[in-house]
């Protein structure tokens, strides 16, 4: 069975695309199949921007996806750059399409990346919120969280929502060159309170080696 990991966040521009990128790396480093797919992407004019990129990345990693198009990487867009939602005029979710679409390319890899959209509790409809579909799709989690000042709540705000709902996690720093104030101002915290700070950029190995262990509850 293929492995499925959500990629999530505190808010949105946090680089949940870029860590989606990076783990479709250091999996096809140990000689896994990788796929990845972001169910839903706003903000969408003409391509898809966000699918465009994975989709050439995990084309590097994973030559079965050389034949593969964006729309099946993202199968669905929406023009306004807003919560899906909004973006979708409260238009019910489609998660048959959605489903399709990871059973296609689930034959294609062993560990399957999904990335969400925004942060946790962003609004799909009347019925879904973001993290609704991590438990839909019976996966594991990464939150990537900021190193900026108000990390500590932003991060132990989504902590909290995912373990409400027995999703298992792992949390994932992605320090910017702008963060240099980390370690001063908020790290200790973490550091003090039992949190294992594992960093994007130079822990990803440790990162992938959690969240392939992970078990669903």
């Amino acid at each position: 069975m293929t492995k499925r990991i959500f990629v999530t966040a505190t808010n949105t521009d946090i680089g949940k695309t870029y860590t989606t990128k990076l783990l479709l790396k250091e999996f096809a480093s140990r000689n896994l199949r990788v796929g990845v797919i972001k169910p839903i992407e706003t903000g969408v004019k003409i391509k898809a921007v966000d699918g465009q990129e994975l989709l050439r990345c995990v084309q590097e990693v994973n030559k079965e996806f050389s034949n593969l198009h964006v729309e099946d990487i993202v199968p669905i867009t929406y023009e306004l750059p807003a919560a899906p939602f909004v973006a979708s005029n409260c238009k019910k979710l489609n998660l048959q399409k959605i489903d399709k679409a990871i059973e296609k390319i689930e034959k294609l890899c062993d560990v399957l990346i999904i990335e969400g959209a925004g942060g946790l509790y962003v609004p799909i409809d009347d019925e879904y919120m973001i993290i609704d579909l991590i438990a839909y799709f019976k996966a594991s989690a990464i939150l990537v969280t900021h190193c900026s000042l108000g990390c500590i709540n932003d991060t132990l705000l989504s902590k909290k929502a995912l373990e409400d709902k027995k999703i298992p996690y792992v949390i994932a720093f992605n320090c910017r060159e702008d963060n240099d104030s980390f370690s001063v101002v908020s790290e200790p915290y973490f550091l003090k309170t039992g949190f294992e700070v594992l960093k994007v950029d130079e822990n990803i190995d440790t990162i992938c080696d959690v969240l392939y262990n992970l078990q669903i509850i």
